[in-house]
């Protein structure tokens, strides 16, 4: 039964892309022009992914703390990594960000290539010139006014525990004088595990959201000391309910 249901899901996957992909080109060509930050583009990927867990009952979602999401201005996502249903459900949020994704996402066809046409940004990872090239992207992109999603973690946790954190977003927040939006995934590393593309029956998921770190305490801390400081916040949340 699971593998018939997971074979549904990737075929609605795999047809609904399908579909989609020719309207973001259309919407990319329309708006390309006038909207630098692909405001538009963002939106509509926002709800393309939202798909995937709008109609899956196996994996609902809640959120957690949505008042609590710095709207003001740009922010540094981060939060802790899974699955790839991650970014699915961070897609849920329907705020405008910039994720950050390893290279090989944008050769995926169709989905990969939206991602091109969003202006979502590639790294490389273990590349120091890829990373450099994308330190520079997040700067343009934060003074742009966009957010940055990060997961600092940089590849998903097999175990579900919390893995030790990389500086990259926490130098990016300090040296543009952004806050620091701490979240905290929950469920998805049980609803699709890191190896493997069967669905594991009906998982919960949640999205709890933390108070923002001002910019005022970012430049307080050195970038390795308010990495560990974030750290331990989305570890003291893993370990307690959010309800």
């Amino acid at each position: 039964m699971r593998i018939a249901l997971s074979l549904a899901f990737w075929g609605f996957v795999v047809l609904s892309s399908a579909i989609l992909f020719p309207l973001a080109v259309l919407l990319y060509c329309v708006t390309f022009a006038f909207d630098r930050r692909r405001w538009a583009m963002h939106k509509f990927t926002s709800v393309w992914a939202s798909l995937y867990t709008w109609f899956n009952p196996a994996w609902p979602v809640r959120i957690h703390g949505r008042e609590r999401m710095h709207e003001a201005g740009p922010v540094v996502i981060v939060a802790n990594h899974l699955s790839l249903v991650d970014i699915l459900v961070l897609f849920r949020l329907q705020s405008h960000f910039k994720w950050v994704s390893k290279q090989e996402n944008f050769s995926v066809p169709l989905i990969g290539w939206n991602m091109t046409l969003c202006g979502y940004i590639p790294l490389r990872r273990g590349t120091t010139r890829s990373i450099r090239a994308m330190m520079q992207r997040c700067d343009e992109v934060i003074s742009e006014g966009s957010s940055i999603v990060m997961f600092p973690e940089g590849t998903r946790s097999s175990t579900g525990r919390l893995r030790s954190f990389n500086p990259g977003a926490f130098e990016i927040a300090k040296s543009n004088g952004v806050p620091i939006q701490p979240i905290v995934l929950r469920g998805t590393g049980d609803a699709l595990p890191k190896r493997g593309f069967v669905l594991q029956g009906r998982h919960p998921i949640s999205i709890e959201i933390l108070d923002p770190i001002p910019p005022s305490d970012v430049e307080k801390l050195e970038a390795d000391d308010m990495m560990n400081h974030v750290r331990g916040i989305i570890a003291e949340a893993l370990a307690r309910d959010p309800r």
